[in-house]
């Protein structure tokens, strides 16, 4: 090699080594700079990654393809009036009730459960805040929710505080039934977006009702085996509406709170007449009642099975027919709820919505010797209550463990996870729904006028007067479940009664307390006045004096 080719070739060769030292130097930030974005790609991965299982965990979205809304559950509340426990799903061989046995069969039934206030008004204005009537200051029909706590929260307002259309169709909070029917009646205009106000033919045809007194049908045994079809009758309309609405929402992704409120059956009970059908009147049963039975009660309850007069001691064939249309409107309630339970399967809507069916308090149908509601016994404290949530382990079962309407309210914010205000005082059912050999009290509370009542598993024990001055009951449902045998001043049970007054006085204490957050709590409101029902087709004069009843 000559030396300008050897020197030419080392200059290649050097020339090359610079090079690849070059491309080396290049390389190594390189490499590192495609290391650290890879790591922080992985960091990103790893960090959605957990946080979706985080997510999971909390919200529990399910398949899409098959539900609404799949972050937040949906709620379909449906509230009866004035019905008591006589359904087949709670034991009753004659009433039929197909659609809420079903809907018992998809979730917990709650056997002991009991409102605060056997009265519409203070018992609805009770649930629907998650507070006692002691808090509420509301213990008569007809009185302004927000006279007395303007500052509450409402179940409903709270979902539309949390981005949920918050619907009511038909009676939630306290109507006249049936003379407010077709009108929003003492409603809280706070807690809905949309509310529809159902109108049907058991208005239109009052004036052919059946009654004890002429002309009054809500507060008197009444009742009509009605001509048509259920969508004519105001709460087929009702479930009709329900059912549009569920359409809509099935087409949206927003997420809903319907609370549908049936005005059946509350006086007075008209439904066609195919529910009558179901019965044989004949085989009906009614209680029967003695006058030494009132004397081992205290006056207050004695008088409390005694104050319908036109209602006593009815001639059997009488309230054979009287409880025969009690049951066919059960019956026919029991009808709408169906609809709404196939609405909810055929729009999709089931597989991400609460469904819960109750009822404002119980209702006598001559057990005592009373009729309707008003009362501390058993049949007017107790409610059915069934809540049926889609992501529960736990279906057609029964829990007997004591609760109380008011926990329905943190019991639907628990299962829609949504914060529930400080004011309520009710308690969250979810552990019972989970496990229902679980407790979450030792007895539910009850009021009525000056008279408190507990019941726990075993025992009712009823308070009358300030100090029980008035007088005391107890019951013991192991041996009596009708309570007939007032054992208050049985020697074998002192020291159940001494243990249960000192739980009564308890609970008493702590449902009178201003709850944490209420705001404004005003103790003197008062129930707005009445004007007279004014039954369809009736002419009247200028003074208000009915000169034409409209006839059958």
């Amino acid at each position: 090699m000559t030396p300008q080719k050897s020197k030419f070739h080392k200059t290649r060769m050097d020339n090359k080594k610079n090079y690849s030292q070059l491309k080396i130097i290049l390389f190594i930030p390189c490499f590192y700079m495609f290391k650290n974005i890879v790591n922080i790609q992985l960091f990103i991965a790893l960090f959605c990654l957990y946080s979706c299982s985080d997510d999971s965990k909390k919200y529990k979205p399910k398949d899409k393809s098959i539900s609404h809304t799949a972050e937040k559950l949906n709620v379909l509340l449906i509230i009866a009036d004035d019905l008591n426990c006589d359904l087949g799903a709670y034991g009753n061989s004659v009433v039929k009730t197909p659609n809420i046995d079903r809907l018992a069969e998809r979730g917990v039934l709650f056997e002991n459960a009991h409102n605060q206030y056997p009265l519409c008004g203070p018992s609805r204005a009770s649930f629907m805040t998650g507070m006692y009537t002691n808090q509420t200051k509301i213990t008569r029909n007809n009185m302004n929710l927000r006279n007395s706590v303007p500052d509450v929260i409402t179940m409903g307002q709270r979902f539309r505080q949390q981005g949920y259309q918050s619907v009511r169709i038909g009676k939630m909070f306290h109507y006249d039934n049936p003379s407010a029917i077709g009108t929003s009646g003492n409603d809280d205009i706070y807690s809905w977006d949309q509310t529809v106000n159902p109108y049907g033919r058991d208005k239109i045809e009052e004036h052919k009702i059946n009654t004890l007194t002429p002309r009054r049908y809500g507060g008197t045994l009444s009742w009509l085996a009605a001509d048509g079809e259920d969508e004519e009758q105001t709460d087929g309309i009702g479930a009709s509406e329900a059912i549009k609405k569920l359409d809509d929402f099935a087409k949206g992704d927003t997420p809903f709170f319907l609370a549908v409120g049936f005005f059946r059956p509350h006086t007075p009970f008209v439904a066609p007449k195919k529910y009558f059908d179901l019965y044989d009147r004949e085989k009906i049963e009614i209680p029967e009642s003695s006058s030494q039975y009132l004397a081992t009660l205290p006056e207050p309850a004695a008088k409390s099975i005694r104050a319908k007069k036109n209602q006593l001691n009815l001639e059997k064939e009488r309230a054979q027919e009287i409880k025969e249309a009690y049951y066919a409107t059960i019956s026919f309630v029991d009808a709408q709820v169906g609809r709404l339970l196939d609405q909810l399967e055929a729009s999709g809507l089931g597989e991400n919505t609460v469904v819960v069916f109750t009822s404002d308090h119980g209702y006598h149908m001559g057990e005592h010797g009373h009729w309707q509601k008003q009362t501390l016994f058993e049949n007017a404290t107790r409610i059915p209550l069934i809540i049926s949530a889609p992501n529960s382990e736990n279906k057609g079962v029964i829990s007997i463990s004591p609760v109380e309407l008011i926990d329905l309210y943190p019991t639907l914010m628990d299962l829609t996870d949504i914060n529930t205000p400080k004011h309520v005082v009710g308690k969250s059912l979810e552990p019972l729904m989970k496990n229902v050999n679980a407790s979450i009290r030792g007895s539910a509370l009850t009021k009525w006028r000056n008279g408190y009542s507990i019941k726990t598993k075993r025992y009712r024990i009823t308070k009358w007067g300030s100090n029980g001055e008035l007088g005391y009951e107890l019951y013991d449902h192991e041996k009596d479940k009708n309570e007939l045998i007032n054992l208050a001043s049985n020697q074998d049970y002192n020291e159940v009664i001494d243990s249960l007054k000192l739980v009564i006085e308890q609970r008493i204490a702590e449902a009178s307390i201003k709850p944490e957050g209420l705001g404004r709590q005003f103790e003197n409101a008062k129930p707005i006045p009445k004007a007279g029902n004014i039954t369809f087709g009736d002419i009247h004069d200028a003074n208000g004096k009915r000169t034409y009843l409209k006839k059958k």
